[in-house]
């Protein structure tokens, strides 16, 4: 169902096609603006701008509601595993147990990373962050795999899909291996793929990594969790290089340097460090929060509120009960869970948050559970990157696929110097 919008500019109307989604949210047609009217839209960070049609993911903000191709979230998490989610993401709908069973094989059989590529890590410095690491490899497989770089070809470009979820485990955990100081632990076809990562990142050959299953399962539900979330920094950054059709390992190292940003991935580093910062004596929960509304105090409240989410993020909600039971298997006694959950009971019940409809996002707890499994900090937005893979996948063959296909190129209000003759260089003072 579609209708017409009216717009009156300098005398003139000019009539533009408005368009519905399946659930509801309305758009002007502003594809032909410029042609028409001479102007375009003005929409800093985009946020009142659709840069694409898309069925891969829906979220409403006002309702807390995310669903992947129409599955609610909390099925999903409760139900399917992350490489399944994957299929689902990738491929428009739930796999068949043929399929599934094809897919993880796949999956499983590509997780060796090619020997000539660990050479790339002795020439990065032990404190080389594992986002550059994990960006500059992913990026590499191009030069690895020069069959799978043409977007048009279906059947290289499935290959590719698969060995960049098969390998993206193995990269990050290499990453992590390096900067220990630790050999690099050959992935096992036999285990899942949180297992996987998990003893590739804890195992040594002196001593073997028993999985913990309950680890793995929170491990593989916050993957799960992190896979596509619309049309997101990380993921129009997928988009955008993929429009010129750069190949999907260039694209995705793309995605991974945007994600790298404190603004995006980076913020469930930033709950932890704030939860630390009150655990070691800088005040109670309820003195943070006192901080955090004052004007002429610096402090934040990290992990509440969300761009999108203007209601309690359905995410959160599933994560609190995973990290509760991460911590209760381990045996771990949290201080940190203590005041992650403190400051949500204040900031709920508080005039202060509630009237600016802040609520607990997908960060606020998630740093708690990388913690409590040994994750070391700096590798929680590689963490997020495995997870979000699938999304930025789903989300570049759907643009490849789309008929109204074509390169990015944003338009800009030039605020700069006017046309102005040249100076020689001795009469410029």
């Amino acid at each position: 169902m579609s209708g017409k919008a009216v717009l009156k500019l300098e005398g003139k109307e000019y009539e533009f096609d408005t368009l519905v989604g399946s659930e509801g949210e309305k758009a002007i047609d502003f594809t032909k603006l410029r042609a028409r009217t001479g102007y375009v839209g003005f929409d800093p960070g985009y946020g009142n701008t659709g840069s694409c049609r898309s069925s891969i993911t829906f979220v409403d903000g006002e309702k807390g509601i995310l669903r992947y191709r129409g599955y609610p979230i909390e099925e999903i998490a409760e139900h399917a595993t992350f490489l399944e989610t994957a299929y689902l993401l990738i491929h428009g709908d739930l796999p068949t147990a043929q399929q599934l069973d094809a897919f993880v094989s796949d999956v499983s059989n590509h997780t060796m990373l090619h020997e000539d590529i660990k050479r790339f890590y002795a020439g990065f410095p032990k404190k080389a962050h594992p986002m550059a690491v994990s960006s500059a490899v992913a990026g590499a497989l191009s030069a690895f795999y020069p069959e799978h770089l043409d977007p048009a070809k279906d059947q290289d470009l499935n290959k590719a899909i698969i060995r960049l979820i098969a390998k993206l485990p193995t990269i990050i955990s290499y990453a992590y291996k390096h900067s220990a100081g630790q050999p690099f632990m050959y992935p096992r076809n036999n285990l899942d793929y949180a297992s996987n990562l998990l003893r590739m990142m804890f195992a040594t050959p002196c001593e073997e990594y028993e999985v913990d299953e309950t680890v793995a399962k929170a491990l593989d539900i916050l993957l799960i969790l992190h896979a596509d979330h619309e049309q997101n920094c990380s993921t129009s950054t997928v988009r955008l290089v993929g429009s010129s059709m750069s190949n999907l390992f260039a694209s995705v190292s793309a995605g991974i340097s945007a994600l790298w940003g404190p603004l995006h991935g980076g913020a469930n580093q930033k709950v932890v460090e704030m939860l630390e910062s009150i655990a070691s004596g800088e005040g109670s929960a309820e003195v943070f929060l006192e901080k955090a509304k004052s004007r002429d105090d610096t402090t934040r409240l990290m992990g509440f509120g969300h761009r999108v989410y203007k209601n309690y993020d359905p995410r959160a909600t599933i994560i609190k009960k995973a990290c509760s039971d991460v911590l209760e298997k381990l045996g771990i006694h949290s201080k940190l869970l203590e005041i992650a959950v403190r400051l949500e009971e204040i900031a709920l019940s508080d005039e202060y948050f509630v009237s600016r409809r802040l609520y607990p996002n997908v960060d606020f707890y998630s740093g708690i559970i990388y913690q409590a499994i040994n994750f070391p900090v700096n590798l929680f937005t590689a963490l997020f990157a495995m997870g979000r893979l699938p999304g930025w996948i789903s989300q570049w063959v759907e643009m490849h696929d789309d008929k109204g296909f074509k390169i990015g190129r944003p338009r800009q209000i030039y605020e700069g110097a006017t046309q102005r003759p040249w100076k020689p260089l001795e009469e410029r003072l």
